[in-house]
């Protein structure tokens, strides 16, 4: 049924719970199975000097999220493709999931967002509606 799954990563519970389901379905269907996590960049940054901080940050951040991921995968036998991009995540991801032809996007209910939307995270909100591919939201 499903041959590539994409994931979303950023870090939450939310997203490591729907990491959890992602490797299940992944083994269940033989699908390759890769995480995207993205970065955001200041939209008006001062100085170039605080781009980099922000992407010695970000890196330091996924760096550890994405070994934490790998971790879970190997333990079940799953080999798993992390990408870190930067951009707007719903922007983002929607090309991600057509350049590399993704059927089933699997993502948390909630991620950092958590705060500012209570009914459903912005991001999922955005993908849901927009992914031209299935989406399996875990809550």
């Amino acid at each position: 049924m499903h041959k590539k799954i994409l994931h979303g990563l950023d870090g939450s519970e939310s997203a490591y719970k729907a990491l959890r389901e992602a490797i299940d379905l992944s083994k269940r269907y033989g699908a390759e199975l890769h995480t995207i996590s993205v970065e955001e960049m200041p939209r008006y940054p001062g100085t170039i000097s605080e781009v980099v901080e922000e992407k010695v940050t970000a890196n330091a951040v996924y760096g550890e999220v994405i070994a934490r991921a790998r971790e879970m995968a190997k333990q079940e036998g799953v080999d798993l493709h992390s990408h870190v991009v930067v951009g707007h995540e719903v922007r983002t991801i929607l090309e991600f999931i057509k350049q590399q032809e993704v059927d089933l996007l699997v993502i948390g209910f909630m991620g950092h967002s958590a705060l500012y939307e209570r009914v459903m995270g912005g991001t999922c909100q955005g993908l849901v509606r927009l992914a031209p591919c299935s989406v399996l939201v875990v809550k």
